[in-house]
């Protein structure tokens, strides 16, 4: 089988590298890639966002199953443009993809689905900010309505600030969404979708603020850490019966059916599981440290979703242990990161490349804001955590920063339901 991977970070990074070790998938191809990407697949300057392009490049190398990584050529319909041309595709339609492209559509679909979420409101024009924030709070959360790369929200106790990020929102063109705040630890949680067939796999748990201790502004992701435990098998199971087949059976009935990855993200409180986010794809960071331990053959599991037959797969295998993925980000990031620094001690195949490339001499160079994800394995969550940081300490970039807390609160105990 010859796949063709759609995106250029380290999630795609983690999909086309376990793709590579799959003994019945003959060649993975990425479009564009990456310089990581590059050890692991032949790479072509494609744009990802085009279906014109995706599809022609399909064709042209023949491929047998199209894998697309990112949000943004999903919502625009690449997937349904390459099942229309013959070739199977893992990756909702546009219309299915709206779960993580229009939240008050998400909001909608819950609604129907009699999924728990958060009590929310749309605001689109600057004129009624301060009488919809009067109905929120003490904690506010305020949302993008559109796609922002996961750094769209902001939750925050300061009025003022959760005025000023709603004001901007609005000025570029996009409702608001205001948000009651849901208090408990949050969940990840991954699920194969094929219509009503629903497939989890392991939970995890993302670190969204840049900083330690959970402080600083919110990122596309700092780190994260699979399995879960303080979560047991049964709350996983409570939260793909009350939760992900509600809302997939829910768009099967509005004639949106999903096939592809649906990623909920949940706060876990005291009266079960509540929905924080869709997302239609892989989340990242957290496909770095899920697919670490997957033993299935990915490029099997992938395939059965694309041709429907999902519900006929095998059981997945797991590993046993812990994973953990740290981030290694740019100077500055998440406000305006460095770029073009050289970067060293990344040859690991624990080291994911997101945000790089190649200089004129062959050097690898940063090229965006979170530029590595570092991925550690062990037989418990401490184990995993130190494999990850001492790959981590033989990496040099000037200015990058990470995170030094990813999963410890969980290794302390600190993480309960």
């Amino acid at each position: 089988m010859r796949v063709l991977v759609i995106g250029s970070g380290a999630r795609e990074h983690a999909l086309a590298l376990a793709l590579s070790r799959d003994p019945g998938v003959t060649a993975v191809l990425a479009a564009p890639g990456n310089a990581g990407i590059a050890k692991v697949a032949e790479q072509y300057p494609v744009d990802a966002s085009s279906a014109d392009e995706v599809v022609a490049l399909a064709k042209d190398k023949q491929v047998d199953l199209v894998v697309i990584g990112p949000e943004v050529p999903l919502v625009l319909g690449v997937a349904e443009a390459v099942r229309e041309a013959g070739i199977p595709c893992f990756g909702p339609s546009a219309d299915a993809a709206r779960i993580e492209g229009s939240k008050a559509f998400a909001k909608d679909v819950m609604a129907a689905a009699g999924v728990r979420t958060a009590r929310s409101e749309v605001v689109d024009t600057p004129a009624i900010i301060d009488e919809a924030l009067d109905r929120f709070g003490p904690t506010w959360v305020v949302k993008d309505d559109g796609l922002a790369a996961g750094k769209g929200v902001v939750v925050t106790t300061d009025r003022d600030a959760a005025r000023d990020h709603a004001a901007e929102i609005i000025e570029n063109g996009h409702p608001v969404l205001l948000e009651s705040f849901l208090d408990g630890p949050e969940v990840s949680l991954f699920c194969l979708v094929d219509g009503e067939t629903v497939v989890p796999l392991l939970p995890a748990q993302d670190h969204k603020r840049v900083g330690d201790g959970d402080l600083g502004p919110n990122t596309g992701g700092m780190g994260a850490y699979t399995p879960l435990p303080w979560l047991s098998a049964d709350a996983v199971a409570q939260i793909v019966d009350e939760v992900v087949k509600p809302v997939a059976a829910e768009l099967v009935r509005r004639g949106s059916g999903f096939s592809g990855l649906l990623y909920a993200g949940l706060a876990m409180g005291e009266e079960g599981p509540a929905v924080v986010e869709f997302n239609c794809r892989f989340g990242d960071p957290e496909t770095q440290a899920v697919l670490a331990l997957l033993e299935s053959p990915l490029g099997e599991v992938l395939s059965a979703v694309a041709d429907g037959t999902l519900a006929q797969l095998p059981p997945l295998q797991w590993r046993d242990g812990a994973a953990v993925t740290v981030v290694l980000a740019a100077e500055y990031y998440p406000a305006s990161p460095r770029t073009g620094d050289v970067i060293t001690g990344a040859d690991s195949d624990k080291v994911l490349h997101a945000g790089t490339k190649r200089g004129d001499d062959g050097a690898l160079l940063s090229a965006g804001g979170r530029v590595l994800s570092v991925v550690g394995v062990g037989d418990d969550l401490e184990a995993a955590r130190a494999d990850a940081y001492a790959t981590l300490g033989d990496i040099k970039l000037l200015g990058g920063h990470f995170r030094k807390d990813i999963g410890l609160a969980a290794v302390e105990g600190r993480i309960t339901l």
